[in-house]
């Protein structure tokens, strides 16, 4: 598979640092420099994305002469991507954002207007003929608009996925699939984008763009409520974000696009492409965005069950690494009910991660006695994992938690019921944790739900 990714690439630093006063001159708050950090930006960061799936990645963008477009080419050959480079009038585009405790105090950006780029070599012309999927990533500073790679982009057979931007031309006629976003799309549409709800918005506004546009399908992201695909039929398809986190959704959209290029060059459906898109843009955030890209990190992570003590550890550092909360709960989750879900989701929403302990067969057996559990750990334990609201499953094989949460150091123990206290507090408050109960729904346990069941078969 060749992935070939065209568009205007930046270059972004992030200077991360702390706030503890504010400016004697000025009513501005003062940031103590603690670490720089640089990455290419817009299309470059398409590419990084693309090529840290392990496909074969090759851009086509335009670099400038100057230290800022050889560190970008620096960083983007170091991460396996094959750059295609045309010349670009001017000083290297740079956005830097000044952070503090993962919030974006002030963006500076340099490079003044953008400029036409110099022309495109004949390498670039035959790439495009021979790719197997392209996505023009455009970030509005010319390269999209680029007369000679319009042409190669209407004449190849490649399926193509345009991200398009409110500064940048329309997408050449019969792309795949576009992408705009809701803000974009109020933009782009005019009156078509404004009013009423999100959904219907984006599904009347989808619409009118397709035809103007010619393409093939338009889907509208919209954040975390997902997207909506509006296709040649009347009525469009609405993908759900899985998992809906607060996080910095910087470059949400070029994994959006990314993933869906590569899921059309190997063969998915439009609407197949969506769905992955979707599944993949809600899961960067949810794992740190592009902050996460600059970590060492594992690969499968992404697509593996958060289940065992070394995934929940490594959760709970994680989001200790954020400044997050570490929000916990625990039980034998024997039968999954209705009880069960209110208590996780109040849980959930209690911190930055929830992470469940459970309760193993043996432990189950000491409490509940020899007929139980009905369902074994692993099965319980996945059960669980799927669950939208639950981050991590650790399984614990004594009688109680308390060893469990002795290493793992909850910042929140949550306890659903009725309860008068909780035997866990004294050890949850050694290292300034607390403890909190959230109501639980009455009329529903596990307990009398296998006695109604086996109520209802002695009556047959």
């Amino acid at each position: 598979m060749s992935l070939v990714i065209v568009g205007d690439t930046l270059l972004d630093r992030d200077v991360e640092g702390s706030v503890h006063r504010v400016a004697p001159d000025a009513p501005a708050p003062v940031l103590d420099e603690e670490q720089v950090r640089e990455r290419p930006g817009g299309a470059g960061l398409a590419a990084l994305l693309a090529a840290a799936s392990g496909q074969q990645v090759a851009l086509v963008t335009a670099l400038a002469d100057d230290a800022g477009g050889a560190r970008l080419s620096e960083l983007l050959t170091a991460a396996g991507v094959q750059v295609y480079a045309l010349p670009m009038p001017g000083p290297t585009p740079e956005k830097v954002r000044l952070r503090a405790h993962g919030q974006v105090l002030l963006r500076l950006d340099r490079g003044g207007a953008p400029r036409p780029p110099g022309e495109v070599p004949g390498a670039v012309l035959d790439l495009l003929r021979d790719a197997t999927a392209v996505l023009v990533s455009d970030y509005g500073r010319g390269v999209a608009r680029h007369p000679d790679l319009r042409r190669a982009l209407k004449e190849t057979r490649a399926p193509i996925v345009w991200d398009p931007h409110p500064s940048g031309p329309q997408p050449v006629p019969n792309a795949r699939l576009v992408t705009p976003n809701a803000a974009e799309v109020r933009k782009l549409a005019g009156d078509a984008g404004g009013g009423g709800s999100t959904l219907a918005a984006a599904q009347r506004a989808g619409h009118v763009l397709r035809q103007h546009w010619r393409a093939g399908a338009v889907v509208v992201t919209c954040g975390a409520e997902g997207a909506v695909l509006c296709h040649s039929g009347p009525t469009p398809l609405v993908v759900p974000a899985p998992t809906v986190v607060a996080g910095d959704t910087c470059g949400a959209g070029d994994r959006f696009a990314v993933t869906a290029a590569l899921a059309l060059a190997d063969g998915a459906l439009v609407s197949e492409a969506v769905q992955r898109a979707v599944a993949a843009a809600s899961a960067y955030v949810a794992g740190g965005g592009v902050t996460a890209l600059l970590e060492p990190h594992d690969e499968t992570a992404g697509s593996r069950e958060r289940i065992g003590a070394d995934e929940a550890g490594r959760l709970a550092a994680e989001t200790r690494s954020r400044g997050g909360t570490v929000v916990a709960t625990g039980g034998c989750f024997d039968l999954l009910h209705i009880g069960h879900l209110a208590t996780l989701r109040a849980a959930r929403k209690l911190g930055d991660c929830l992470i469940v302990c459970l309760n193993s067969d043996n432990s189950v057996r000491g409490l509940k006695g020899a007929d139980r559990p009905l369902n074994g750990e692993i099965d319980r334990s996945r059960l669980l994992a799927a669950l939208d609201c639950v981050d991590a499953v650790v399984i614990f094989d004594e009688p109680t938690p308390e060893a469990v949460l002795t290493w793992l150091r909850p910042d929140v123990w949550v306890k659903g019921g009725d309860y008068d206290s909780v035997p866990e507090t004294e050890l949850v408050e050694r290292w300034g944790g607390r403890t909190v109960i959230v109501p639980y729904l009455d009329g529903r346990s596990t307990t009398r739900t296998i006695a109604a069941a086996q109520a209802a078969t002695t009556r047959r």
